[in-house]
């Protein structure tokens, strides 16, 4: 069988590099092209030594990406650039999966509101599908552009969800506390990620304007058909990748433990990246894996549903969510080069 030929578009930062990592050995296609307009005419070990022998494909300019025949194009650029290729490229010569933010909000408005960018590319907002496989798996099948989700909000929707959905929680006044670790941030150095003011630091950020609320807020919406209030808290750990998700609601009916851990075990049990867990998790248990894990319990004195969730922010919130799409968009097995054991300790 003739593989798959794909390109990744903005290859040297750390979604990137998860990519081509992911990529590299996977059974059923070929990277044809991987673009950078920085480091262009260098190696990739270049830029990313941990695949000396592995790799030695070349960066050029994604100007070069019409001189591929390709079937599926990754785009791992910043906000505000993936909607000017896509507009630039169409969706015809390939399917794309972009890891970026400009297509994951419902439209252009609740775009520019929240992330202070003019959207450029708004038809295409309509041909989007969101890249969250648990809950969208047919329409990703059929999907032209799939818009990957954020991390934090992977973290905080698939916990949640099951609670909406089955009408166990009230809608306002839901709690996302979040807390990732510094690859979240991208690779390129700014202020409040240099090692001196990170290291055996805690901090929050984002407070009542992170960019993540409306698309948790708005994905939920679409897939339950409730409004939901969602106060989302994030904040950065001095560790280098995996994100570590908890959210407090309060009941609309009488619950109980058993109750919703029994829901849970339920919604998941055919999932193959989702493992619900009788323990809090541990980040190290899904670092440098596709899983989610997650835990959920009832506070019977304070009359809060709890759910605590772990992922690796560059797997399951990045580059391992789009291969998991990618391998769908492909009629593969979804599971298809992302069975990797998580890394531990």
């Amino acid at each position: 069988m003739p593989k798959f030929k794909v390109g990744i578009v903005g290859a040297t930062g750390y979604t990137g590099s998860e990519l081509l990592r992911l990529l590299i050995h996977h059974p059923d296609i070929t990277i044809e092209c991987v673009t950078s307009e920085t480091h262009a005419g260098k190696r990739i070990t270049d830029i990313h030594p941990h695949l000396l022998d592995i790799s030695d494909i070349r960066l050029e300019s994604s100007d070069n990406i019409s001189d591929y025949d390709l079937d599926l194009v990754f785009l791992a650029l910043p906000h505000g650039v993936s909607m000017s290729f896509v507009k630039e490229h169409g969706l015809d010569k390939f399917l794309t999966v972009d890891l970026s933010g400009d297509f994951r909000l419902p439209n252009k408005k609740v775009y520019e509101k929240w992330y202070k960018k003019k959207h450029v590319a708004e038809t295409y907002f309509e041909n989007a599908v969101f890249g969250l496989p648990e809950l969208y798996r047919h329409e990703i099948r059929n999907a032209r552009l799939v818009a990957n989700p954020g991390c934090y909000p992977t973290s905080a929707i698939l916990p949640l969800t099951p609670l909406v959905k089955y009408d166990m929680i009230q809608t306002s006044g839901i709690v996302v506390d979040s807390k990732s670790g510094v690859t979240g941030a991208g690779a390129k150095a700014k202020p409040g990620t240099h090692f001196p003011d990170l290291f055996g630091n805690f901090s929050a950020y984002g407070l009542t304007s992170h960019r993540h609320t409306p698309e948790i807020e708005s994905v939920i919406h679409n897939y339950t058909g409730y409004t939901t209030e969602v106060l989302f808290s994030p904040h950065l750990l001095p560790i280098d990748r995996g994100i570590l998700t908890t959210t407090y609601s309060t009941p609309k009916k009488e619950v109980s433990k058993e109750m919703v851990e029994e829901l849970f075990y339920s919604v998941f049990e055919k999932e193959h990246f989702i493992r619900v867990v009788d323990r809090p998790p541990l980040l190290k248990h899904v670092r440098g894996s596709n899983y989610c894990d997650v835990h959920v319990t009832y506070d019977e004195r304070t009359n809060k549903i709890i759910t605590v969730s772990t992922i690796d922010n560059l797997m399951k919130g990045a580059a391992g969510q789009a291969v998991q799409n990618m391998n769908i968009m492909f009629g593969l097995i979804e599971s298809t080069g992302l069975q990797h054991i998580p890394l531990n300790p």
